[in-house]
């Protein structure tokens, strides 16, 4: 999938951040220990594990955050949503579109016994 990785100049220096080009509520780009990792598209059932964490957000009425924060508990690891800068001091630098094929989660963090 395409991918959008935007640079900007900020008062405490460059800052890049991956995001997806047309963003949808139903697709999440989440980060390991700050890196592009894993993507989530709650609406493509095909997969097992999006189909888990469909479940788990919208069936639960949980946040992805949440349900993040669960995974990151109980399987040790450091799983985010990326934020996207709203200071009012940035300024962009440079745009540009990259291809990135990340997977889904693995259905092994994805337990129901969350």
């Amino acid at each position: 999938m395409k991918f959008k990785i935007n640079t900007y100049r900020t008062l405490t220096g460059i800052k890049k951040v991956v995001e997806i080009p047309t963003k949808k509520y139903h697709q999440w780009l989440i980060y390991r220990d700050n890196k592009p990792s894993y993507f989530v598209d709650f609406y493509d059932l095909e997969k097992e594990s999006n189909a888990m964490m469909n479940s788990l957000v919208w069936a639960t009425d949980n946040s992805i955050e949440e349900v993040l924060e669960k995974i990151n508990k109980k399987n040790n690891v450091n799983l985010s949503i990326p934020k996207i800068i709203k200071n009012p001091f940035k300024r962009k630098i440079k745009s540009t579109v990259t291809q990135l094929d990340l997977p889904t989660l693995p259905k092994e963090w994805l337990s129901y016994s969350l």
